[in-house]
Order: structure tokens, then sequence, then C-alpha cells
């Protein structure tokens, strides 16, 4: 047997000087008080084996909290696993949406420059076409307007209109000392002959007649 303080016995027991009041006050440990100072009578052997079953049993509680912990660590491990192969499978979905709006955008802007290249090719078609047309046509226009006004240089010489080849429909008329509704009759008889006759010679809208070699005595000039 032997005595101990308090404090002492606690460290020697393994436990806090609470559970030592607290043994005392059940009888289960003994106690005397020698010189003021209050001790504990402690059994060798039976505080070795007190020990030796709180470090057992705080190994056992340890290596419990340790399963315990390894077992919280594999249940978040497989959370975790689950919510990487969910990121990963919507992230291929995204990518896949992605990759099929790029092509539908790409097959619509190609659709849309097709259509605006055949466009401009006919527009291009059209105007050529209108040019080729319309070039003969304006060399030809030259040529009445030269003609025309090669005519008109030589009737401003005041020479008979008896001596000249072809004269103007409108200056002959106009020498004569006709009623302006005999004119336009003479005139439409004109239109209305143009295509057929051939002494009407007509160089762009102006009609000519040629004295020298024929006669318009039907059309009464």
């Amino acid at each position: 047997m032997t005595k101990l303080t308090i404090s002492d016995a606690a460290e020697q027991l393994g436990v806090s000087k609470e559970a030592i009041h607290n043994r005392i006050r059940r009888g289960s440990l003994q106690s005397i008080v020698e010189d003021g100072v209050k001790l504990v009578i402690v059994d060798v052997n039976d505080s070795s084996q007190m020990v030796t079953a709180k470090k057992t049993n705080i190994k056992a509680q340890t290596h419990h909290a340790d399963d315990r912990y390894y077992k919280f660590l594999e249940e978040q491990n497989v959370k975790l696993q689950q919510k990487v192969e969910t990121l990963e499978s919507e992230t291929r979905s995204l990518r896949d949406q992605k990759e099929k709006m790029l092509v539908e955008e790409r097959i619509k802007i190609e659709q849309i420059y097709k259509e605006k290249d055949e466009q401009l090719k006919n527009i291009l078609s059209a105007i050529s076409s209108k040019f080729m047309l319309n070039t003969p046509q304006n060399e030809l226009q030259v040529e009445e307007e030269l003609f025309e006004a090669e005519i008109e240089e030589q009737e401003i010489e005041e020479e008979p209109f008896e001596s000249r080849r072809l004269i103007s429909l409108n200056k002959y008329l106009k020498s004569k000392d006709f009623s302006k509704k005999k004119i336009l009759k003479i005139k439409e008889k004109f239109k209305e002959q143009s295509k057929h006759d051939s002494r009407i010679v007509m160089i762009g809208k102006k009609y000519y007649i040629d004295l020298q070699k024929y006669d318009y005595s039907d059309f009464s000039i």
C-alpha cells in the first residue's frame, strides 16, 4: 500500500482529482489525514491495472474514432467522385451542343453567301444583257444624230428646197402656207405610211423627203 496525495493519486491512476474525491466519497478508496494533509491509500498493483485499462480504453476509443473518420472520408470521396462524373457528363453535353450550334451557324452563313452570290450573278447578268442590248442602239442613235446634224447644217445654207436632196418634213411644211390642221393631217399620213413607203426617209424620229427623186402629191404637198 502507498500513501499519495490527491494530486499524485490522480496522476498515478490516470484520472482527474475530482474522480479521486468521488471514489473517496463512495468508499472505494481509503484516505487518511496526516499533518493536516489528506492522503489516499493506493494499491500499486490496482493502480497499474487501472492505468493499463485506461490506456486500453483510450486506444479503443481512438481506433473507433479513426474508423469513423476513415469511413467518413470514404463516403465523402464517393460523393465527390459522383459529382465529378456528373460535371464531366454535363461538360461533354455542353461541348456537343456547342459543336452542333457552330456547324448549324456555318451552314447558315454558307447558305447566305451562296444566295448573295446568286443574286450578284443575276444582277451582273442583267446589267451585261442590258448593256449589250443598249450598245448598238446607242451607237445607232449617235450615228442618226450626226446624220441629222449634217443635214441640218446643210439646210442652214439658204438654198432652195428644190436643189437639196433630203429635206426635213417639218421645215418643208413650215415653208408652205398650210394651216395647222392640214399640217397635222400630212404628218399623220406620213406616220401611217412610213413603215412601208420607200419615199419616206426616217432618221431618228424625224421624217425627211427627197423632192428630186420622188413625188409626194398624194400627201397633198
